[in-house]
């Protein structure tokens, strides 16, 4: 097997494997539709890019540096995620469509760098394409990764556009939001069950 088919393999593993952004993703393609959604599907994919970018280039060595870096890290993106968790099932299930309601492009951009899980696949994959330093080989990693990355959150956007159906449900969308965001919490309990 080719090391760029590794790498795809490995991407579209990470990117479409359920996580807090897919979750997200499908929360809001469900709640706002696809093409309001795509801002953040936008912002999530660009975010992870320069995470991954950063961690090829060594970024990560200087602030494994800094004492406890890695764990505050790692509690602010718990607190991040159950909050996010929190705001789904607080959502308002009549719809609003003020932009202020709307999912954001930061807010996509600030989840990845928050996210254990983007953490986690930009190391690994680092570690396990052997990317010592800033070569062809990061470059190649990224153009893979990138697109895959994109598509893979858009899928889950576009799949929640496809539940819209929901809305028309009675308390369909109130259950939904209580599913989702449930998810989140329960998976940011488990990352703080991890920490200790």
């Amino acid at each position: 097997m080719s090391a760029g088919v590794a790498m795809f393999l490995f991407s579209l593993s990470m990117s479409i494997s359920p996580g807090p952004i897919n979750m997200m993703s499908l929360s809001s393609g469900i709640n706002y539709g696809f093409k309001k959604t795509f801002p953040f599907v936008s912002g999530a994919s660009v975010g992870f890019t320069i995470l991954l970018i950063m961690a090829g280039v060594g970024l990560t060595n200087t602030l494994s540096r800094i004492n406890g870096f890695y764990q505050v890290l790692e509690y602010i993106g718990i607190v991040y995620i159950g909050f996010m968790g929190y705001k789904i099932i607080c959502s308002n299930e009549d719809i609003q469509w003020e932009k202020k309601h709307l999912p954001k492009f930061y807010q996509g951009f600030l989840m990845q760098w928050l996210n254990p899980k983007a953490w986690i696949a930009c190391l690994s994959g680092i570690v396990a394409f052997n990317i010592k330093n800033p070569n062809m080989m990061l470059l190649v990693f990224v153009i893979i990764y990138f697109p895959t990355c994109y598509l893979s959150l858009a899928a889950w956007a576009f799949l929640g556009s496809k539940m819209q159906f929901l809305n028309r449900v009675r308390n369909g969308i109130k259950i939904f939001n209580a599913l989702t965001g449930g998810a989140l919490i329960v998976v940011a309990m488990y990352l703080l069950y991890k920490a200790y």
